[in-house]
């Protein structure tokens, strides 16, 4: 096989011959003349083997075991490796390969039976692990002289070898150590279920007896809760109320002020106007007369003399008098119309102010008596609350307030009221005989009281209600009003004023 060889990437060539010292080992060469090439897998191969083999006990048992063994990866390893492979047989690769695997066959069935010869069965079956480290490292020395390597070693599970029953017998033992175990683990789960029912039962009933007493507590918290937001709810809409109302009597007394000064300006404004309007008539007319005697007198003046001026001058100064003596009327009628206007505004002013803090008191009046009645009842509630929890709950609190109300002498004497004039007839008698026939010795004796007591009984509804009792009844002898031997028959007077 001259020429150039490349080996696959599972494989190395192994090269002997001319030049060659031994084995050279590459992936791949050129093979001259006189030289062998030689293809070496490194792809790992199994070993099933079933050992026959014996403890030191002497007792026999078949190994089954699996081993995966190929050549190791260093240069050293590979060069044993193929110097065993080729040396073998007839030189082909498959004689080399049977050679390998018998080698192995022999290193591992032989180091398997020394290892086990001196291990009891016990040991063997419990300490399964330790015995297949003791193969795995006895073997792997053994076939690290031909280059080899361990990847892999898994032993079945031990087996009787024919005419042995030792590994079928501990089954049945283990089945029926099992199955025994099985039962008491089942009587015992049985018995644990039973209990832990009973137990979950029990805390089931304290659970929930638990929970309907604090949901019991916690929906008295809610009721206390609820009233303290009712009465808070109270309380905030009395101070609502009592805001609104303080608000709409602020407007109203703000839309009072606001007309009480409109109304005085409007009355200032009319004083004004009626002083200019008698002003301004008083002075027309003092002008109109001035000016009419004025041309009275120039009149007179001219067509007259001037000798007149005199005259003329008396009669203006007369004039200048009378108008003086009217402008000083107009003007004390104008001070005493404002005196009057100012007097009725001042007037006005203190009536509407009077007013307003009169309504202003009235409602802080009100507002503070409202307050306290609603600080009188939260009180109020707070310590009925209090007493209620003293006296054992709402029903306690009604009995109390119902004796301190004297409700039950009102009832008392209401029901006394009622039958007031009735005069009804109260028969009282007594079924018992002390010794006798009605005695306790007597078996028949209470078929004779029923039969004694039938006497006085329509003999009370015949007084009370008029019905007639049957003929038979009639028949039956009595003595002192009732049964012979029967029982004692009275007529209660009823209580006076009833």
């Amino acid at each position: 096989m001259i020429g150039y060889h490349i080996s696959d990437p599972n494989q190395y060539l192994a090269l002997t011959g001319a030049g060659i010292e031994g084995v050279k080992i590459a992936k791949k060469a050129f093979v001259l003349p006189f030289q062998k090439v030689t293809r070496i897998s490194i792809t790992p191969f199994d070993f099933s083997l079933q050992l026959q083999a014996m403890t030191i006990e002497k007792l026999s048992f078949a190994l089954p075991a699996v081993f995966t063994i190929g050549p190791s990866d260093d240069l050293e390893a590979l060069v044993k490796y193929a110097t065993l492979l080729t040396g073998g047989g007839d030189g082909t690769k498959a004689s080399g390969q049977s050679h390998v695997q018998d080698i192995v066959k022999g290193i591992i069935e032989g180091e398997t039976r020394v290892i086990v010869s001196s291990l009891t069965m016990e040991e063997i079956f419990r300490e399964r692990q330790i015995f297949k480290q003791k193969v795995i490292q006895n073997v792997q020395e053994e076939l690290s002289q031909f280059g080899l390597k361990i990847y892999n070693a898994n032993v079945k599970e031990l087996q009787d070898s024919p005419g042995n029953q030792y590994f079928s017998s501990l089954a049945q033992k283990a089945h029926e150590s099992a199955i025994n175990t099985a039962r008491v683990d089942v009587a015992e789960a049985r018995m644990k279920g039973e209990i832990g029912e009973k137990e979950k039962q029990g805390l089931t009933k304290q659970q929930i007896s638990k929970i309907e007493a604090e949901t019991s507590i916690r929906e008295t918290e809610r009721k206390k809760e609820k009233a303290a937001a009712e009465a808070d709810l109270t309380n905030k809409q009395t101070e609502l109320d009592r805001d609104i109302k303080l608000a709409r009597i602020s407007a109203s007394r703000a839309a009072e002020a606001r007309d009480a000064e409109l109304q005085r300006d409007v009355e200032a404004k009319r004083a004004q106007t009626e002083l200019e309007r008698l002003r301004a008539t008083d002075v027309t007319k003092a002008m109109a007369k001035r000016e009419t005697d004025k041309e009275a007198a120039d009149a007179k003046f001219y067509t007259q003399n001037r000798n007149a001026d005199a005259e003329f001058y008396t009669l203006n100064k007369d004039a200048d008098a009378r108008f003086y003596t009217q402008n000083r009327d107009a003007d004390a009628l104008i001070y005493k119309k404002t005196k009057e206007v100012e007097a009725a505004y001042l007037q006005a002013t203190r009536a509407a102010e009077a007013n307003y803090f009169a309504k202003e008191r009235e409602a802080q009046a009100n507002l503070i008596t409202r307050k306290l009645e609603a600080e009188g009842i939260s009180a109020l509630a707070k310590s009925y609350g209090e007493l209620s929890q003293a006296l054992g709950g709402s029903e306690g609190l009604l009995k109390y307030l119902m004796l301190e109300k004297g409700t039950y002498g009102e009832m008392a004497r209401a029901n006394a009221e009622a039958i007031r004039g009735l005069q009804p007839k109260i028969n009282v008698w007594n079924t018992t005989s002390a010794g006798g026939e009605g005695g306790a010795g007597d078996p028949a004796a209470a078929i004779r009281n029923i039969f004694q007591a039938l006497p006085p009984l329509f003999s009370t509804i015949e007084d009370q209600t008029g019905i007639r009792p049957p003929n038979w009844i009639a028949q039956v002898p009595q003595t002192n009003g009732g049964a012979v031997g029967g029982p004692a028959s009275k007529q209660v007077a009823p209580p006076k004023g009833a």
